[in-house]
């Protein structure tokens, strides 16, 4: 038995980790409920926006959050929508905070 945590497992916890955190989010697109990619697209509410996915490092083993995209808001949800086109189990979370806070770097989210 894997102990890979399912994708909407993932996400209703990251949504709960920013609620707690007063940060507001929200899906804007629901893949996979199992084995579904996950995209982070933080809206810093100024025209600017940033879309975060996760990377799997074949060296270290290990997962990390890296940048897909990011400058202005409409540049970057047209290479969400482009990544949309390719996998249409993918998850897309908006995060929206003008202090640019994703939570992806705490511990247990990286």
């Amino acid at each position: 038995m894997s102990n890979r945590l399912t994708t909407d497992f993932w996400v209703s916890a990251y949504l709960n980790r920013l609620r707690l955190a007063n940060i507001p989010a929200f899906v804007t697109s629901k893949g996979d409920p199992t084995a579904g990619v996950v995209m982070v697209k933080l809206n810093t509410l100024d025209g600017q926006a940033v879309a975060y996915q996760r990377s799997f490092d074949l060296m270290s083993g290990e997962r990390a959050w890296i940048v897909l995209s990011e400058g202005e808001e409409r540049q970057v949800d047209e290479a969400i929508t482009k990544q949309l086109s390719f996998d249409p189990d993918l998850w897309v979370i908006e995060v929206e905070d003008k202090l640019g806070r994703h939570l992806l770097d705490q511990e247990g989210l990286t």
